[in-house]
Formats: structure tokens, C-alpha cells, sequence
């Protein structure tokens, strides 16, 4: 089988040397209801009564094609999202209906000229992270059958990296989405939650679960990101991107990244290798890379299966298992039932407990553009999962539990391969909106490592970098170098005013940074002259409204000037009069604020 990116199949149909009917029924007619990935692959006549909506809309458009961005890309849909006239089972043949109306992610993407190919396997109910507990069969690693393909979405993942289909949708509630592209070679979008609509989706932790999807390469994943975005008002879980929303980080920006101090591996060294070697390649792109204490994160993580959320999978399916024992796969059957007694103290007392922890991760992950972890920190072989089911599947979710439970957002990227050959994945998580950044992000990782896609030999494209973004005419770009930085005392006041955060770069070597005297929370002074270095800072772009209320509290010596930055830019940003020289702690050599307040922190605790 071919694999084919969404730009392949834009060649294919160009010129109209090939049409979305010939092209996908000839596609069809090479699937095998034996592929384990499948639970329903669409029948000639299914195929072609969205082909002939397709040309339907073609039509109503005067024949013109731009309108429709997925114009006959065939794609798969995990099966426990609804698409209209086909079964949804969750990996449960007794649990299956037939749905009059699509989800609403399927809607959109049908909208925009897709086509569905059929409804993939999973862990039933969407409860597991190894692709083994379904009665439809466990779907083999696409790699070395002998291990996991990773879940719950194990078919999606599967139906792409073999190129059966340009992309597919998963779901995500506790790495759903990340686990299977890990494991098989993919990128897996895990969006901010309440980006793309739940509407139409069999619940796993209904307020906790995110549509998911799965690409060959980060241009893929993009252009159905976009397509699916947007507030629903049918769902309750909805939200808007909200305007403050941080900007893509520049093409010549310097990300910070975060990574575990202390990781953990459960003893896997091709894992470990795999991820240190990705580290590396990631500083050889040019990030910074900061070791952070996991600590509230894993917490986080410990509260979705051994606190009361296991209750909002009962609510979603509990009492059907019960009335349908034989049904279900026991493992699952243990997990889901076993939240039927929680208590409303129990749960409130788990929302103190993540209230409380979120603070705490809030203020690390502030600290970064974004954290980098291993997707999974080991995989299993398909017999090592038959054997201990369950401790091994709560490993698999060290690095992803806590994502939505935290709010955050996520993007799964292929990380090159294990000394055994198998794929080792990465994922990048940052705060709820921060989409847009992350994939940025993923351009520059698949700019700087390109990865064969899936299953194949051809690597990923090149990426075209957009040009640096200039501010929106509403809103002012700011440099701010000290205590207005992320994590640090004064960011609020930024924050509060709906600020962006755009990236973090530096200055024209010729600025000296001083302590100044006197100053609660510290504060640094910024002055151009001899004698001066690069010094790092923050973009961030204020509503113009707002910005006469944010320049107002600023104290003297310090005003807003005009900052030289390294690649020829000016901005407005923090200076300091001279005569604050005189009484001020020269810290030029630091290279920036946050390294010089680390310095100090550290000598305090010597």
C-alpha cells in the first residue's frame, strides 16, 4: 500500500487525472474485514453515497475545489464515534447502535470533502492503553506484531501508519491519542479540551475526553486540526478558543523546553537512549532544555484511576456492563464497575486535591514553552500485557494521564527509533490554547529530524516556516526581561490584561542587565551601552487598550523605550534610566533574569 499524505492525494486528483470514486473504491477493495484494525469497512454502496454528496457539493459550488481543503482524502473513525448509517459498537457487539446523525468532528471533516473508509478498533469502552481488550481482537504493533499497537484508539493509529487511510480520528482521555502514535511511528493531536466538539462521541470520562488525531506528518495534522476547531453549541463541553490565545512561536525563537529531572523508564534502556538521543537533536535545533520536577504532575496523574473519576466511566457505561456481564471484556468490566461506589466527599475532596496540584504544575509548565516527555515510557509485548493487564497499562500512562486532567494541551511526534527497531515516541505538552504553539514546534522538530512516515520509507517533507507574525493592529508587542516573565512575581500583570505570549528571544549584544537596589519582587534594569551582552527576553502583545494601564504600574527607574532585539526587530520595552547604575548589582554575565534569579535561589539554599 501506498502511503499518502493529504498532498498526495491533492496530486492525484489534479488535473482531474484520477476522481475520488475510482481512486477509493479501488482503495476499498484492498481492505480485509480480517484486519483486526477494522471493525466496519464502509460497503461499495456506503462509499458511494458519500461520493455522490461529494460531487453534490462540488456541484453547488460551480465545480470549484479550494472550498473544500479534504476533497476525497479518505480517512478512519475509531469506533466509538458516530457516523451516520453505520454501527457504533465501542468494541462491544452488544452495546452497537446505529446512529442517525454523525459526530459532530465527522460532520466537519465530511464537510471539508472527506471520506470515511470504515470505524476502527479499540480497547472497549475506550479503556485501556494497549489495543488488546476488544472481542474484535487485539491489533498487532505495525512495527513487530509481537507487541501492543498501544489504545485505546488502537485501529486508528494502525489504518494510518500503514497507509490505508491519510489520517484518522481517535479519542483521548487519558493518552488515547498519544500511546498508539508512539508506538506506531504517527503524529497524534491531543487538542486543548473543548477545542473539537465531543457531540456524538460514547463517553469514556465525558469531561475529560478530547477527539483525537492521528497523521502522517505535522502538515497533516495541522489542516484537520483547523478543519475540526470550533465551538459547538451542542455541546456542553464546548469552549471557544479564547482570544488571548499565544500566538505560533517565531521561527527564529529559542523554546524552552521542559524535561523530567528524574525519568522514569521502568528499567527500559532502549527507551531511555531513544529519549536522551531526542534531547539531544532537540538541542542541536537550537532549544533550551530545562530539567523540571515531575512530582505534581505524576500526582495528578494518580488521581484519575485510584480517585474518583473511575465513577464518571460508570456513569457513562456502568450500569449497561452490569446488565450485560458476559458482554464485556473483564478487565475493562473490573475497572468501570469498580467507580460504581464513589462517593460525592471522595470526589470533592479529588477536585481540592487537583485544584491544589494544578497550581503547582501551573507555575512549572509557565516556566517553558513547552514540556517534552517520552509518549510512553516502554512498550510491552502482546503476551507481557496478557500477563499483568492492568500495572503494565497504568505505566504506559506515566507521561500522559495528567494532560487533561491538568487542562493542558498535547502533540505526539515520531522520535526515531529504539536500538530494537521499534518506534519511540515524544510529546510536547503546553497549557489549554497554546494549539498553535505546539505545532509550530512540531514544524521545527519535523525540519530538523525528518521521520519516514509510518510504516514507509519516505520521510517527512520540509515544512514552509510562515514569516514572523507582526502583532495585530489592536495590540502592542512588549519585551520584558525580569519580573514580568513567565513564572515569575509580576507575569499576572500581563496576564490579567488578556496578554499573548509570542516567544522568547534576545537582544543586540549591547545591553547590560543590573539588580537594582531596593526593589519588592526583585527587579533587573535594562541599559544600552558598552560593555553589554545579549540578553534574553519575552514578546508578549498587550490589547492596546490595556496598555496604559499596564505601563502605569511600572515604577520608576524603569520605563518602556525602544529594545533593539538580535534579529533586527524593535520593540517597545523595558529600560532603565542611568542613574540607577550607580546603586545597582552589574549581572550582564547571566545572560538573562531567570538565570540570575536561579543563581541566587540556589546560593540561598546552599
Amino acid at each position: 500500500m501506498t502511503i499518502s499524505t493529504l498532498a498526495d492525494w491533492q496530486t492525484t486528483y489534479a488535473d482531474h487525472a484520477d476522481t475520488p470514486r475510482s481512486a477509493l473504491h479501488a482503495l476499498r477493495e484492498t481492505l480485509s474485514s480480517d484486519d483486526p484494525a477494522w471493525i466496519h469497512i464502509v460497503s461499495a454502496s456506503e462509499l458511494d453515497a458519500q461520493l455522490d454528496a461529494l460531487d453534490a457539493r462540488i456541484q453547488s459550488l460551480g465545480g470549484e475545489r479550494a472550498p473544500l481543503p479534504l476533497y476525497g482524502v479518505p480517512f478512519a473513525v475509531k469506533d466509538n464515534i458516530d457516523v451516520a448509517g453505520l454501527p457504533t459498537t465501542a468494541a462491544c457487539p452488544a452495546f452497537a447502535y446505529t446512529p442517525e446523525r454523525s459526530a459532530a468532528a465527522v460532520e466537519k471533516l465530511l464537510a471539508a470533502g472527506a471520506i470515511v473508509l470504515g470505524k476502527t478498533n479499540l480497547d472497549q469502552f475506550a479503556t485501556g492503553l494497549v489495543g488488546t481488550r476488544s472481542p474484535y481482537g487485539a491489533v498487532p504493533n505495525t512495527f513487530d506484531p509481537s507487541y501492543i499497537s498501544g489504545g485505546s484508539s488502537s485501529g486508528s493509529a494502525s489504518v494510518v501508519a500503514r497507509g490505508l487511510v491519510a489520517f484518522s480520528l481517535g479519542t483521548d482521555t487519558a493518552g488515547s491519542g498519544r500511546v498508539p502514535a508512539g508506538f506506531n511511528n504517527l503524529v497524534g493531536v491531543k487538542a486543548s479540551c473543548g477545542a473539537i466538539s465531543t457531540r456524538g462521541v460514547v463517553p469514556a470520562c465525558r469531561s475529560l475526553d478530547c477527539v483525537s488525531i492521528f497523521a502522517l506528518d505535522i502538515t497533516d495534522a495541522d489542516v484537520v486540526r483547523g478543519v475540526l476547531t470550533g465551538f459547538d453549541t451542542e455541546d456542553a463541553y464546548s469552549r471557544a478558543v479564547p482570544y488571548s490565545a499565544p500566538a505560533a512561536a517565531s521561527s527564529a525563537a529559542t523554546p524552552r523546553l521542559g524535561v523530567p529531572s528524574q525519568p522514569e523508564f521502568f528499567d527500559d534502556d532502549n527507551a531511555r537512549a531513544a529519549f536522551e538521543a531526542a534531547v539531544a537533536h532537540w538541542q542541536a535545533a537550537g532549544a533550551e532544555i530545562v530539567e523540571l520536577d515531575f512530582t505534581p504532575f505524576h500526582e495528578a496523574a494518580a488521581l484519575l484511576y485510584q480517585g474518583p473519576w473511575v465513577a464518571e466511566r460508570y456513569a457513562a457505561v456502568g450500569e449497561f456492563i452490569e446488565s450485560h456481564a458476559d458482554a464485556a471484556d473483564p478487565v475493562v468490566a473490573d475497572i468501570i464497575t469498580g467507580g460504581k461506589n464513589a462517593s460525592a466527599v471522595e470526589a470533592f475532596r479529588a477536585q481540592y486535591a487537583l485544584a491544589a496540584l494544578k497550581h503547582q504544575a501551573d507555575a512549572l509548565i509557565e516556566t517553558v514553552d513547552a514540556l517534552l516527555v517520552p509518549t510512553a515510557p516502554s512498550i510491552y509485548r502482546q503476551d507481557e500485557i496478557a500477563a499483568e493487564p492492568v500495572a503494565l497499562n497504568s505505566r504506559l500512562g506515566t507521561y500522559t494521564n495528567f494532560v487533561n486532567l491538568l487542562d493542558y494541551c498535547a502533540l505526539a511526534l515520531p522520535g526515531g527509533f529504539r536500538d530494537d527497531g521499534l518506534p519511540a515516541g515524544i510529546t510536547l505538552i503546553a497549557p489549554a490554547w497554546h494549539d498553535d504553539r505546539l505545532a509550530a514546534l512540531g514544524a521545527r522538530w519535523q525540519n530538523h529530524q525528518p521521520w519516514p512516515l509510518g510504516t514507509g520509507k519516505r520521510l517527512a517533507a520540509q515544512v514552509a516556516i510562515k514569516p514572523d507574525a507582526s502583532p495585530a493592529d489592536d495590540m502592542i508587542r512588549v519585551a520584558v526581561v525580569g519580573a514580568h516573565l513567565r513564572g515569575m512575581p509580576l507575569n499576572w500583570q500581563l496576564t490579567e490584561r488578556d496578554a499573548r505570549f509570542v516567544e522568547q528571544t534576545e537582544t543586540t549584544p549591547e545591553y547590560r542587565l543590573l539588580a537594582l537596589a531596593g526593589t519588592t519582587p526583585p527587579k533587573p534594569g535594562l541599559i544600552r551601552g558598552a560593555d553589554g551582552a545579549a540578553i534574553q527576553v519575552e514578546l508578549w502583545d498587550v490589547p492596546a487598550s490595556a496598555f496604559g494601564s499596564f505601563v502605569a504600574l511600572i515604577p520608576a527607574p524603569l520605563g518602556i523605550g525602544t529594545l533593539m532585539l538580535a534579529d533586527g526587530r524593535e520593540v517597545k520595552g523595558f529600560i532603565c534610566e542611568g542613574w540607577a547604575a550607580d546603586t545597582a548589582r552589574d549581572v550582564t554575565a547571566f545572560g538573562g533574569w531567570r538565570a540570575y534569579i536561579a543563581d541566587q535561589q540556589a546560593k540561598a539554599n546552599d
